[in-house]
C-alpha cells in the first residue's frame, strides 16, 4: 500500500492504454498524494504497435522512431516504471499482485490501493504442430517485431527467399506488403474466401484482386494443419490438409485475443470474447478499485448495442484518459465504439465502420445495401482513382448501420464521415444534406460517400416497411 496520507496505484502494462492512465493521473495529482508504479515485462513501453509492419517493410524506422514517450520521460514524472517485470498473480482481496523479474526469476509482492489492468492482447497461436519453432512469429509487440527482422536478416543471404502469412486479417495483410518490400515470395493462407474478413466478401474481393496484382499468392479456404521444420529445428514449410508451401519465415496474421489470463485466475467478470467488462468509467464491474482498458477489454458497439472486442491503439489512449481522470478523483467516460478500422495493401486503402452484412444479421437488424463506383477527385483533375463504397442502412428508417471503402489515394479516411454519422445516430438521407468541403483536387461535386448515401435513400424507400 501507498505511504501514510497518499494512495498507490499499481498498472499492470506499460503501453498505450496503462501508460496514457498513469500520464492522466499523474496530471491530476502529484507525487505526494499519489505513487504511480507500472509493471512492464518487455524492453518497451509507450509505443505504436500499429507501426510495427511499416518498420518491418523499411517505411519507417524503428524500433525508437515508434516510442512516444521513453522509459526515463515517464521516471522523470515520478512514474516508477519497471522494465523486464511480469505481473504473475493478482490477490485482489489482499489488495496486492505477484511481479517476477524476468531476467533473474526473482518474485516478490507488490501492494496497491488502485489497481490498472492493461495488459494488451496476444497473437492468436492455434495449437499446431510446429507453431512455436524458430522462423515462427507473432507481431504485437516490438519485441516481437525485434525478433522478425532478426530473422529476416538470417534468412536475406538466401538466394530465394520465401515467406508465408497464415491469416488475412489487418495485419496478415500488412505484413504481407511488408515482407514483398523486403524481397520476399509471399504467400498468404486465408481460411476465409476473402481476405479481410472486417469487410463483407464482395469488399473483401477487391482487396483479394489487389494483392493478385502485387504478386501476392493467396490461397483461400484453406486450414493450416501443421508447421513443417528441417534438421535444425527451424520452419521450412507449412502445411495444409492438402499442399506444402515453403517457408523461410511464417508470420501469424489470425488477429489477437485479448490477454486476460490474470483476470480469468483472478475470477475478474469477462465477456464473450474474453476480454475484460467494464462500466462506462472502464472501472471492471463489480470491483471498486480496480480498472482496465486498451485490448484487454470488451467495449459496447454502438451500433448493434452488444459488446464487441476491438483491439485498436486509439481506443486504448482513450481508455487510458479516462481511467487517468478517474483514479485521481476526476471524471470521465467512454461511451463506445463503431468499429472503424483503416489499413493499406500497398497503393490500395482498405476502411470500415459500423455492421457488415452479417453482424446487422445476428442482431436482427432489417436492411437494404449498396454500392457505388465513384473517384477521389474530380473526374477531369489529374490523379482522379477510382474508390467503391458500399453502405448499409436500416428499412423503414433509414439509419445508416455501415461503410466499407476501397479504392486508392484519398479513399480511406473518408470512412470518417461515416463514423461520425454512425456516432450521431444520422440517416442516410441526412447524410445527403452534409455540408462537405469540396474542390476538384480533392473530391468530385458529390463525395463519393454522399453518392453512396442517395443510393441508400433511394433503396430504403424502395423497400418500404
Amino acid at each position: 500500500m501507498g505511504q501514510l496520507g497518499r494512495e498507490r496505484l499499481v498498472i499492470i502494462g506499460g503501453d498505450a492504454a496503462g501508460m496514457s492512465a498513469a500520464s492522466q493521473a499523474r496530471r491530476l495529482k502529484g507525487p505526494d498524494e499519489l505513487e504511480i508504479v507500472a509493471f512492464e515485462r518487455g524492453h518497451f513501453t509507450s509505443y505504436s504497435a500499429c507501426g510495427i509492419p511499416y518498420w518491418v517493410g523499411g517505411d519507417v524506422e524503428g524500433p525508437d522512431r515508434l516510442v512516444a514517450r521513453t522509459p526515463e520521460a515517464h521516471r522523470e514524472r515520478a512514474i516508477d516504471l519497471r522494465l523486464r517485470t511480469e505481473v504473475t498473480g493478482l490477490d485482489l482481496d489482499g489488495g496486492r499482485v505477484r511481479v517476477r523479474d524476468v531476467e533473474s526469476g526473482a518474485e516478490s509482492w507488490e501492494g496497491y490501493d488502485k489497481l490498472v489492468v492493461a495488459t494488451g492482447a496476444r497473437p492468436v497461436r492455434p495449437p499446431l504442430p510446429g507453431i512455436d519453432a524458430a522462423g515462427v512469429h507473432g507481431v504485437q509487440t516490438l519485441d516481437d517485431g525485434q525478433a522478425l527482422l532478426s530473422t529476416l536478416t538470417a534468412v536475406n543471404g538466401t538466394a530465394r527467399r520465401r515467406a508465408v502469412v497464415v491469416g488475412a486479417g489487418y495485419i496478415g495483410v500488412e505484413m504481407a506488403e511488408a515482407l514483398l518490400k523486403r524481397g520476399y515470395e509471399v504467400t498468404v493462407l486465408n481460411r476465409g474466401e476473402q481476405p479481410m474478413s472486417t469487410l463483407d466478401p464482395d469488399m473483401g474481393r477487391l482487396v483479394h484482386e489487389a494483392m493478385d496484382g502485387l504478386g501476392i499468392t493467396t490461397v483461400a479456404g484453406t486450414e493450416v494443419t501443421k508447421i513443417l521444420t528441417g534438421d535444425e529445428g527451424r520452419v521450412r514449410a507449412v502445411a495444409t490438409e492438402d499442399a506444402e508451401y515453403p517457408a523461410d519465415v511464417v508470420v501469424l496474421g489470425m488477429g489477437v485475443a485479448p490477454e486476460t489470463t490474470l483476470a480469468r485466475e483472478a475470477g475478474l467478470p469477462l465477456g464473450e470474447y474474453g476480454g475484460l467488462l467494464t462500466d462506462l468509467s472502464m472501472r471492471v464491474r463489480g470491483r471498486e478499485e480496480v480498472w482496465a482498458g486498451g485490448d484487454c477489454v470488451e467495449v459496447l458497439d454502438l451500433v448493434s448495442g452488444r459488446e464487441r472486442h476491438i483491439p485498436l491503439g486509439t481506443h486504448a489512449n482513450k481508455h487510458g484518459q479516462v481511467i487517468g481522470a478517474n483514479v485521481a478523483g476526476g471524471y470521465g467516460t467512454f461511451p463506445g465504439v463503431v468499429g472503424t478500422a483503416v489499413s493499406k495493401v500497398c497503393s490500395l486503402e482498405i476502411a470500415r465502420t459500423g455492421l457488415r452484412e452479417k453482424d446487422a444479421e445476428a442482431v436482427g437488424l432489417r436492411f437494404v445495401t449498396v454500392t457505388v463506383e465513384s473517384t477521389s477527385r474530380a473526374g477531369y483533375y489529374p490523379g482522379a482513382a477510382p474508390m467503391t463504397v458500399k453502405m448499409l442502412a436500416e428499412r423503414r428508417t433509414g439509419r445508416l448501420l455501415g461503410c466499407q471503402i476501397v479504392g486508392r489515394e484519398g479513399a480511406a479516411k473518408r470512412v470518417d464521415i461515416a463514423a461520425v454519422a454512425l456516432t450521431a445516430g444520422m440517416t442516410v438521407e441526412q447524410i445527403t444534406a452534409l455540408d462537405l468541403g469540396y474542390a476538384p483536387p480533392f473530391s468530385p461535386v458529390w463525395d463519393p460517400v454522399q453518392v453512396a448515401a442517395r443510393k441508400a435513400v433511394a433503396a430504403v424507400r424502395k423497400a418500404g416497411s
